[in-house]
């Protein structure tokens, strides 16, 4: 599937099944996953949602597809302004970050300097206008780079404390949930 074929196919609405079947497409073409990544930040919002989530998928269920261009989306990761796409771009880092993570990933963000991704998801995690769904995903994140920053954990639980009281239930039980994980 060329760029042009793909973006004509998220121009119109999406739906799991047809955001499944582009996903196996686009992961079986060898169609580029930077080009997928670039169309993550076109201007018009609702491509670049629909491109947000086949790229998560692609990660999810075709990470061998995914791992080559993990470095260039680390690169662009803190540009990214489009709410809709954080939240994938959030759950795709989250995973990235995971313990569970392949190890050719993990040696990947262990040789990154992740600092700038630090001060991003802060900085998305204590933002009044981000979703609390974005936020789990932020949260998930620092917990899982405080083994490279071991500074992250008093400064995320700080944080927490903060915002616990200025968020949904839902922020506040997946607080909970990380606080276990840091300890």
């Amino acid at each position: 599937m060329e760029r042009e074929q793909l973006l004509a196919a998220i121009k119109t609405t999406l739906n799991k099944t047809k955001v499944n079947d582009l996903t196996k497409i686009a992961a079986e073409n060898n169609f580029s996953i930077k080009e997928l990544i670039d169309l993550t930040f076109h201007k018009e919002d609702q491509i670049a949602f629909r491109a947000s989530w086949i790229l998560e998928n692609i990660y999810i269920s075709h990470i061998e597809r995914f791992v080559p261009h993990t470095a260039y989306f680390l690169s662009v990761f803190s540009t990214q302004n489009n709410l809709s796409c954080r939240r994938h771009y959030g759950k795709i880092l989250a995973l990235l970050t995971s313990r569970r993570s392949p190890l050719a990933i993990k040696e990947l963000i262990e040789k990154h300097n992740t600092e700038q991704l630090v001060e991003t998801v802060f900085s998305w995690l204590i933002d009044e206008k981000v979703p609390v769904a974005i936020k789990s995903h932020c949260l998930n994140i620092l917990a899982n780079l405080n083994a490279k920053h071991n500074w992250i954990k008093d400064e995320l639980l700080q944080t927490m404390d903060f915002l616990v009281d200025k968020e949904s239930i839902a922020f506040y039980a997946k607080a909970k949930q990380i606080r276990k994980q840091l300890k």
